[in-house]
Parts: structure tokens; C-alpha cells; sequence
């Protein structure tokens, strides 16, 4: 008999090896190797998060129990995939073109994008799903103790509620580890969807090996076995027609609205090809999975004890024959059916609840609204974490206080509690006319009612409702009874409540449509998810653009990270035409900036945000025209002239900005002239006085000679410098220029920067050198050049009390940066675009020193290294990017 501590430390190996396979895909994902992690193999796999504890261990239980009706559970689902494959298409399709995070977040952003929405689905996700994580706790909880019986050391009930303590903080240990360590633009868990792939793997493997054992093993062969189930009380049909068909339907609901399956069926999808596989390899899948479910049960029932837990043979149909490596191999796999569902149904909802409750509470108690101080990603990440926790701590409670049970009944009573997002999910998808009234109204009534008739009945009599209460109804309002509403009485309890609970939902969403009147947002997003196929570019929503270009980017900054953000405003500005990180801010870029946003806070928070700086959402004439889909003719000429209208405003904004960089390049060129004359004629001047005075006064003293020479020395230098400079840039723009081609370390190269800068004591510089350790391969002595003039610069121009310099290296696809940011006022606006051209200087020319020709020599020397420096706005001081060459582009040179 497998020892308990064997058993513990076989599982915790186990998670170990999940451990290390998430970790592994991460990091793939990390560096771009990421094309097997979206294949159509692992998407289908992941699909099997359908297949919990329930299907795994309950399904035999199940069958003992009831027949063939756990069948039920499987045929839902199948039904769905192979008969709605094009309904699944188009929830996949709405997500991507949407950014949809979540089940809430579809909700929330087909009405209009409705915060109340969303707050409305998380919380009757949360509590309808709370029953399931109870029932994996459950399952994982009494798969210990059998092995703990079977070693001689019972368990009381005591030990259950630990043993399930233990198991839910190792689960919200490790959902927190790889589900919630950034934020993703298209909320995808590459590390989780592989460990779950892996589970997959091991759970049929595993119940594969289960039922071989017991049809060639114990049976002895295929007819044997046959000839058992014929003979089992299993083969009787008793089967109630109404409760098969309500069982269908429930199992196919569970398959669009549970949480977890929404997160891997759209969410994760990667390419809407993947459903194509999904669609005939997943039914195969779970066919699979129930192929030898009857077998086990009845020899089960026939080899064990009277009495032994129908839910566990799958476990003690092997330890009773003395087969422990099979039996640990089920363990294993039992183990993978829970934790799977309950790492992808913890990660679901707490994303719901960060997105649809934290966030927008958060930004609503802010005076500062969407551009607020600190870091909007942390906030959510901690919010995510938190959620985590208090999500299994909800788990682990109703499986205290609900006292167990079976574990089918159990997942019943979820599978109808999300099955209430169907109407408003399905309605919204297909129905144009529906209307966030309407959708809350049957969300609403529909989770009452459930909630009435099954969810708050499964703690027993006396746990929330007493006896008398279900017996008579709330003030001896028989018609009100939990189990008998309405009067109608002699219904299974599952069937009741869904029949009452969906009719009722689905007649309040209706109504609610049809009496209210959608808003003009409402409409378009109306228009955009039904006709998705059609508008698959996303709506342009936003028709005044108050907020500057760089405000929203030190928005999109703090939701999605920097880099992220920084590439998305470049490649913008790039289409654009324009240099730099600042695009035009045009309404099809705002929408755009709007749905990336929504990758990770969720459709509402992003339009809510957006909104808070746009100041004020409107939507256009031609959008209106396009949701009420008249005069089709009249918006195609009217988009035409649009975009005629546009180019020709982008041709004269360019115009514009040539015309306005000529007139700054035009009077600096005249500052220079007469700056460099006088920078000329100064040294030159006092040097001739000087020299005069040498060879005119004869009686001059030592001191009064040695004083007098230096300052001719110090003004030759100076006037030497000036023209090196002016040499140097001429070298350079006429590619005249010979490289010195080292290798060396940059930490190295830095330090000897920040020391030749003469930053010491005038300038706190601020570095991580465990991030300067990439080895260069380029003319050394010119990237130091460029440092040292960016250092110098922060030394001489930072207006910042406590001058201070930040200098940040990091990796940008296959290159590295050095960013040099220090803590100032920055750079005006008006005058980024000429920074980098020949004698521009922003400074007091008095008092700055120098030509104005530093920069533009550092852009001439990146340029000729195959590398580029470029300003960055937005970073709350001057910031200054260098991306270092790269080996092949010195080779080009």
C-alpha cells in the first residue's frame, strides 16, 4: 500500500513538473518562440478544462448512481461544437475584434459597455462557480484520505477541512505565480494553457489506464464486461425525458457561460482556424473520457464493499487489487481534472473582478481621474492576486458549510447558475434591439430565482433556509415554495429551478429590450458584435479629441507597461508619416489605443478611461447611419470624402510642421552664425591681448606670466574644441569617418561615461548593473561619445532641485536599449522635432555653453554605428533612448 508521505510527495513533484512546464512556455512566449504554444493541438487540449474532478471522479458515481444519464454531461457539450460551430466562430471573432477579457467583458461591452453590466455577471460568476471550486476541493480533499485509510490512519472530518486548507493555498500559490505576473494586451496565459494541456494529457492517459485494467483485467474482456452491465440495475432505462433534455441544455450553457471555459474557448484562441480541430477533436476527447465510465462503475459496484463511495472507484477499484502504480497514476489524475479547473476558473474570475469591481472604484475615488499618479498595472495585478485568494477562500467555505454531497449534484447546481448569462450572452450576439435594460433585468431575475430555488436549498435544511421555510414557503406563501414555485410541484429540483430561472430570465430580457431604449453607444456596439463579420475593424467611436498625444500615452503607460505602449504611439506616428513617439490624435487612433487597453482592464475601464481624457464620447453621422444600416450609398460616398478630407488635412498639417521646423531651423541658423562668430572672436580676441601684452611689457613678474599664459592656453583650447566639433560633424555627414571596431562590456563603457561627464557630485546618477552586462561589438570610443554627451546635458540643463539621472538598460526584441532619463521639466513640445538638427540649443545661450552641435553629432554617430537615438516624451524629465547597434548592422558599415 502506498505510504500517505509517498503520496504527498509524489503530488508535490508533480506540481513541481507543472510548475516547471509553465515556466518553460513563458519564457518562450517571452522571446517570440511562441507559434507551437498557439497551435490547434494545444488549444484543443486546453478545451479539456471542461473535464474537472466531476467528469473524472463523479462520472462513475454519477453512472452508479443514475444510469446513463451522466452521458448528459458530455453530449451538451458535443452538441454544441459540432452543431454551433459557427456561433463559436463568431464569440471568437467578437473577441479579438473587441479586446473581450472575460464573460463579463462581452456582456459589458455589447451594452453599450455598461460598468453595472459587468459588476452584475462578475458577481453571479463568482457565486455560481463558487459551488465547483468547492466540489475540486472536495474531490482532491478525498483522494487523500483514501490513500490515508488505506496506510491504516482514517480521517476525520477535521482532517478533510485541512487537507482542503493545504490544497486551496497551493492552488492560489500557483495561479498567482503564472497567471497574474503581467498584464497581457490580449489577456493570454501561454505558461497556464500548457500546464493545462499537460494535464489533459495525464487525466485521460490516466482514466484510459483505469479502464483497461477493469474490462481486460478484472472483467476479462469486452463480452464479460457486456454481459455485467446487462445484468447491472446501470442498464435499466429510467431515464425522465425532461430531465435529459434539461440536462443538455445545461451542460451545453455550461460550455459558452462558465468563466474558465470562456477564457479558453475566446480568450486564448489564437486563430479562429484552431476551432475548426476544436470542433471534431474535442468531442473525440471527451468521448474518450467517458468510454469506460460504465465499466468502472459496475465493477465498482459488484467488487467493492456495500457502502464505498461510488465517487472514488476510480481510486479504490485499483488499491483493492493491489495495483498502487495505477492507483497513484488515477490520483494524478484526478488531481490534474481539479487543479486545472480551478487555476483557469480562479484566473477568469479574478480578472472579472479586477476589471468590472476594483479598477473602476479605484479610478472613480482618484480626483486626477485616467492619468493618475503611480502604476495603474499595479493596481490591477494586486487587485487579480487578491481576487485569487478570496475567490478559492469562497471555494473552501461552501465546501465547509455545505456539508459535501454528491459530486454531480454539486456541479449541477453551477452549471445553472451561469447558465443565466445564456440569454443576455446569446440575445446580444444575435439581437440588435436588446439593451443593457433588458439584460439586467434577466440577469437579475434569473439569479434570484436560481439562487432561490438551488443554489441556497444545496446547504441543507436548517444551513441557510430553515426546514419549515422550504416546506411552506417564506410567510407560509406556499406558491413561493424554493422547491414547488408557482405551485408546480413533483419536478426534479435541477429541472425546476432551471426551467423557472431561464424562462423567467429570458421573458425579463425581452421585455426589458423592448420597453427601453437603447443609447447611441448601445447601437453601434449593437451594429459592430452583430454584424461582426462586417465590422470586424472595431467601431470609431470618439469624435473629440480634447487629450494631447502624449498624455495618453503616459496613460497607456502605466496600464500596459511602457514598451508595450511606446511601440504601439511609434508605430502610429510612423503610419502617420510622423517621426518620434507622439501621433496625431485622430478618432480611428483613439478607438484603436481604446481596444488595445481593453486586452487588460476590460472593455468598460477602457472606455471609461479613455472617455475621463477625451472629455466626452460622441458618435459620428456616418455612425449613426451605419447602426440604423440606412442609405448605405450616401455613407460610402460620405467615408470617401472623409478620407479625402483627412489626407488632404494630414498633406496640410505636414506643411505645417515643415513650414514651422524651417522657421526654427531659420533663426537658429541665425543664432549660430552670430553665436559662433562670437564664440570665434572671444577666444581669438583675448588671445591676441594677451600675446600682446607678452611682447610688450617687459617687466612683467613670473606669476603675472605664468597667469597670462594660461589664459591664452585655455582659449586656444576652447576655440580647438569649437572647431573639432564643427570637423567632427562634417566627417560624419560626409561619411568620411574610419570606425575603431572593439569589443567591450557596457557596464564598463558607462562607468567611463558617467566619470568623463564629470557627473560626480553635481548629478545623482541611478543605475542597475546587473542589466550592463551585454558585451558590445562596435567603435567604443564613439558610443561614448554619445554618453557622454547625454550626461553632460542632464548635468548642465536639468532645472530639477536635487538633479538626478536615471540610466535604464533593457532588451527590445533583438536589441538593447540605454535609456537616460533624468528628473527636470523635459523638453517643450514645440521644440522635439529640432533638437537633433545642427546648432539648435534650447538654452540660455549665456549660460549652457557649446555650439549646439552635441546632439546632432550623437545622431550622426548612432546613425553611422547602425544603432539610432531618439527622445522619448511622456517619461516625466528629458529621456533620451539609445538602441545600441546591432553586429550586423556594424558589419554594414
Amino acid at each position: 500500500m502506498v505510504s500517505f508521505n509517498t503520496l504527498v510527495a509524489v503530488a508535490l513533484t508533480y506540481v513541481a513538473f507543472l510548475f516547471a512546464v509553465a515556466f518553460a512556455a513563458e519564457r518562450r512566449a517571452a522571446r517570440g518562440n511562441e507559434a507551437w504554444l498557439r497551435s490547434s493541438a494545444i488549444y484543443t487540449l486546453s478545451l479539456s478544462v471542461y473535464c474537472t474532478a466531476w467528469t473524472f471522479y463523479g462520472a462513475v458515481g454519477y453512472a452508479a448512481r443514475s444510469g446513463l444519464e451522466y452521458l448528459t454531461i458530455y453530449l451538451g457539450p458535443t452538441i454544441v461544437m459540432v452543431g454551433w460551430w459557427w456561433g463559436l466562430r463568431k464569440l471568437v471573432r467578437i473577441g479579438r475584434s473587441q479586446r473581450i477579457t472575460s464573460i463579463a467583458d462581452l456582456v459589458s461591452s455589447r451594452y453599450g459597455k455598461s460598468t453595472g453590466l459587468g459588476v452584475i455577471v462578475t458577481l453571479m460568476a463568482v457565486v455560481g462557480t463558487t459551488p465547483y471550486i468547492a466540489l475540486q476541493l472536495q474531490s482532491v480533499t478525498l483522494s487523500f484520505s483514501v490513500f490515508a485509510s488505506g496506510a491504516g490512519g482514517g480521517w476525520g472530518e477535521a482532517d478533510l477541512w485541512s487537507a482542503g486548507l493545504w490544497v486551496a493555498v497551493g492552488l492560489a500559490l500557483f495561479t498567482i505565480l503564472f497567471g497574474t505576473r503581467n498584464l497581457d494586451a490580449n489577456e493570454r496565459h501561454h505558461g497556464v494553457v500548457m500546464a493545462i494541456a499537460v494535464e489533459a494529457v495525464v487525466k485521460l492517459a490516466a482514466l484510459l489506464a483505469v479502464g483497461i485494467f477493469v474490462v481486460w483485467g478484472l472483467a476479462g474482456g469486452i463480452g464479460p464486461v457486456l454481459a455485467q452491465i446487462d445484468a447491472s440495475p446501470i442498464a435499466r432505462w429510467e431515464q425522465s425525458g425532461g430531465r435529459w433534455a434539461g440536462l443538455i441544455f445545461l451542460s451545453g450553457a455550461a460550455l459558452l457561460c462558465l468563466p474558465r471555459m470562456f477564457q479558453v474557448l475566446v480568450v486564448e484562441n489564437a486563430d479562429e482556424r484552431h476551432l475548426g480541430t476544436a470542433s471534431w477533436a474535442f468531442p473525440l476527447y471527451l468521448m474518450l473520457m467517458s468510454l469506460f465510465v460504465v465499466p468502472i462503475a459496475v465493477m465498482g459496484l459488484s467488487l467493492l464493499p456495500e457502502g464505498s463511495n461510488p465517487d472514488l472507484f476510480v481510486l479504490t477499484l485499483p488499491l483493492s487489487q493491489g495495483k498502487d502504480g495505477l492507483a497513484m497514476l488515477s490520483f494524478l489524475g484526478g488531481l490534474s481534472s481539479a487543479t486545472s479547473m480551478v487555476i483557469v476558473a480562479t484566473i477568469a474570475l479574478a480578472t472579472m473582478v479586477s476589471n468590472h469591481i476594483v479598477l473602476p472604484v479605484w479610478l472613480s475615488s482618484r480626483s486626477e481621474g485616467a492619468i493618475v499618479s503611480g502604476d495603474v498595472r499595479g493596481v490591477v495585478l494586486l487587485s487579480r492576486r487578491l481576487s485569487i485568494v478570496g475567490v478559492l477562500a469562497l471555494g473552501y467555505t461552501y465546501f465547509r458549510l455545505s456539508g459535501g454531497g454528491a459530486l454531480a449534484a454539486i456541479g449541477l447546481i453551477s452549471f445553472a447558475g451561469v447558465a443565466q448569462i445564456l440569454p443576455a450572452m446569446i440575445g446580444g450576439i444575435y439581437w440588435r434591439g436588446a439593451n443593457r435594460w433588458g439584460a439586467a433585468a434577466g440577469l437579475i431575475t434569473g439569479f434570484v430565482v436560481w439562487g432561490w430555488t438551488l443554489f441556497l436549498p444545496s446547504f441543507g435544511e436548517g444551513g441557510v433556509l430553515s426546514a419549515r421555510l422550504l416546506a411552506e414557503g417564506p410567510f407560509g406563501i406556499g406558491w413561493l415554495r424554493p422547491y414547488a414555485l408557482f405551485g408546480i410541484e413533483g419536478l426534479d429540483p435541477v429541472v425546476h429551478s432551471v426551467m423557472w430561472s431561464i424562462l423567467l430570465n429570458t421573458c425579463a430580457f425581452f421585455t426589458g429590450s423592448v420597453v427601453g431604449f437603447p443609447t447611441p453607444l448601445e447601437r453601434l456596439q449593437g451594429a459592430q458584435i452583430v454584424n461582426v463579420f462586417e465590422h470586424s475593424d472595431g467601431p470609431r467611436t470618439w469624435s473629440r479629441q480634447a487629450a494631447g498625444a502624449e498624455d495618453l500615452l503616459i496613460m497607456a503607460q502605466r496600464i500596459i507597461g511602457p514598451i508595450e505602449a511606446q511601440a504601439i504611439f511609434q508605430t502610429e506616428a510612423r503610419r502617420q508619416g510622423k517621426q518620434g513617439f507622439l501621433p496625431d490624435v485622430s478618432p480611428e487612433f483613439v478607438d484603436f489605443l481604446e481596444r488595445e487597453l481593453a486586452g487588460s482592464v476590460g472593455a468598460a475601464t477602457a472606455h471609461a478611461m479613455i472617455g475621463q481624457m477625451i472629455e466626452g464620447a460622441t458618435v459620428s453621422v456616418e455612425d449613426l447611419i451605419a447602426v440604423a444600416d440606412e442609405a448605405a450609398q450616401i455613407m460610402e460616398y460620405s467615408n470617401r470624402l472623409e478620407a479625402k478630407s483627412r489626407e488632404q488635412e494630414r498633406t496640410a498639417r505636414a506643411l505645417r510642421d515643415a513650414n514651422d521646423k524651417l522657421t526654427q531651423l531659420s533663426i537658429q541658423k541665425d543664432a549660430f552664425l552670430s553665436q559662433i562668430s562670437h564664440e570665434l572672436r572671444t577666444p581669438m580676441t583675448s588671445i591676441r591681448a594677451f600675446s600682446e601684452i607678452l611682447r610688450d611689457g617687459g617687466d612683467l613678474k613670473g606669476e603675472e606670466l605664468t597667469r597670462y599664459a594660461g589664459i591664452i592656453h585655455a582659449e586656444a583650447v576652447r576655440l580647438t574644441r569649437l572647431l573639432d566639433d564643427l570637423l567632427d560633424l562634417s566627417v560624419l555627414e560626409n561619411g568620411n569617418v574610419t570606425l575603431n571596431r572593439q569589443q567591450g562590456s557596457l557596464e564598463e563603457l558607462l562607468d567611463r561615461s558617467v566619470a568623463a561627464a564629470g557627473a560626480a557630485g553635481a548629478l545623482t546618477v541611478r543605475r542597475n548593473r546587473g542589466r550592463e552586462q551585454a558585451i558590445l561589438d562596435t567603435d567604443l570610443d564613439r558610443l561614448a561619445q554619445v554618453f557622454i554627451n547625454l550626461i553632460a546635458n542632464a548635468r548642465k540643463y536639468c532645472t530639477a532641485p536635487n538633479p538626478e539621472l536615471r540610466i535604464e538598460v533593457r532588451r527590445i526584441g533583438d536589441r538593447d536599449v540605454v535609456d537616460f532619463i533624468d528628473n527636470g521639466d523635459g523638453i517643450a513640445a514645440e521644440s522635439r522635432d529640432v533638437i537633433f538638427e545642427k546648432f539648435s540649443r534650447l538654452a540660455d545661450h549665456g549660460t549652457a555653453g557649446g555650439a549646439g552641435l552635441g546632439l546632432a553629432i550623437c545622431r550622426e554617430i548612432m546613425g553611422r554605428l547602425g544603432g539610432a537615438i531618439a527622445y522619448q516624451p511622456g517619461q516625466g524629465g528629458a529621456a533620451f533612448r539609445v538602441t545600441l547597434p546591432g553586429r550586423a548592422a556594424l558589419a554594414a558599415q
